[in-house]
């Protein structure tokens, strides 16, 4: 498996979707089902351990269960794939990414420290522990927008240097301001941006590709979008306005009543009904009722049709 660089890092990734039962347990035969989908579905790469992979609520046993499976079959297939090391607690963090070093990943996902918010010194000494374990695989950086500390652009200088394994960025889009300073700060570095995004991010000079919730509706025609994007970015543009108007009227108001990001991406699966995930997410965290789904389904064929074609 080839290691992954800040130019080679690109395109349309899927995230691994948590498939949970109703006795609280993982279904591993449905994630071996879902790994095997995503690799027929020759998406760019594929991540475990995500927002939408549930990172925060498993048990060690059950990461590391997940991650060797996930592994095995990515590498079976040569298919790129990066292991999500992430945790609040830094600690957690860097045991999961020594356990994980040995499944050779293309990359680690991690974020930062986020009980008690890292000073610019600390972000460095996490970072740099982290790449000390990591044996030469590189890192992307996950900072989302509920971080307890958001990054701003200029901030992503400061490890240009002082951890040159950190190859990208997991982030949220912004306006044209924070466009250019990201293209001042962190241009050494993969960024990527919400896959409902990603056309205007292409559009914009800033965007190397998505950590894509497009993919969880359907990875195929979202693999589609990102190449045609190569091609014909006016008509992806065109595409992406229709999805932000799904967005809009059906995902929207299911974020006003306070749905979490997982519990939204696992319900865009099952309205694209491409794989075959429940909508339940593990406990306290609430999820989306399938019974929503069809209705749902009946709105997106109107307005994504080329999800459904």
């Amino acid at each position: 498996m080839n290691t992954l660089t800040a130019k080679t890092l690109k395109g349309n990734w899927a995230t691994l979707l948590l498939p949970i039962q109703t006795d609280q347990t993982i279904d591993f035969g449905l994630l071996a089902d879902e790994i095997d989908y995503l690799i027929d579905a020759k998406v760019d790469g594929i991540y475990s351990n995500g927002t939408a992979g549930e990172f925060h609520n498993q048990t060690e046993a059950e990461f590391d269960q997940i991650n060797l499976l996930f592994a095995e079959k990515c590498q079976k297939a040569s298919m790129p794939f990066q292991i999500g090391c992430s945790h609040p607690s830094p600690v957690i963090s860097l045991e999961r990414i020594k356990r994980s070093v040995g499944l050779k990943p293309s990359a680690f996902q991690v974020i930062l420290p986020d009980w008690v918010v890292p000073c610019d010194a600390e972000q460095i000494d996490f970072l740099q522990g982290i790449a000390n374990y990591a044996n030469g695989i590189p890192l992307v950086l996950y900072n989302p927008p509920h971080a307890k500390l958001e990054l701003k652009p200029k901030d992503y200088l400061k490890f240009k240097t002082t951890v040159p394994s950190l190859i990208g960025l997991k982030v949220l889009s912004k306006d044209a301001g924070w466009t250019e300073e990201m293209k001042m700060y962190a241009s050494h570095l993969s960024i990527f941006v919400p896959g409902h995004f990603l056309a205007s991010g292409v559009r914009a000079g800033i965007a190397a590709g998505a950590y894509s919730n497009i993919a969880c509706i359907n990875p195929s025609v979202a693999q589609h979008l990102w190449e045609l994007m190569q091609t014909d970015l006016d008509e992806t543009l065109r595409i992406e306005k229709n999805i932000l108007e799904f967005f809009k009227m059906c995902i929207s108001p299911y974020q006003k009543q306070q749905y979490s990001n997982p519990a939204l991406d696992k319900f865009l699966a099952a309205v694209g009904g491409c794989i075959q995930i429940p909508t339940r997410l593990r406990w306290p965290y609430k999820w989306i009722s399938e019974s929503d789904v069809t209705s749902v389904r009946k709105q997106a064929k109107l307005l994504i049709p080329e999800f459904f074609n």
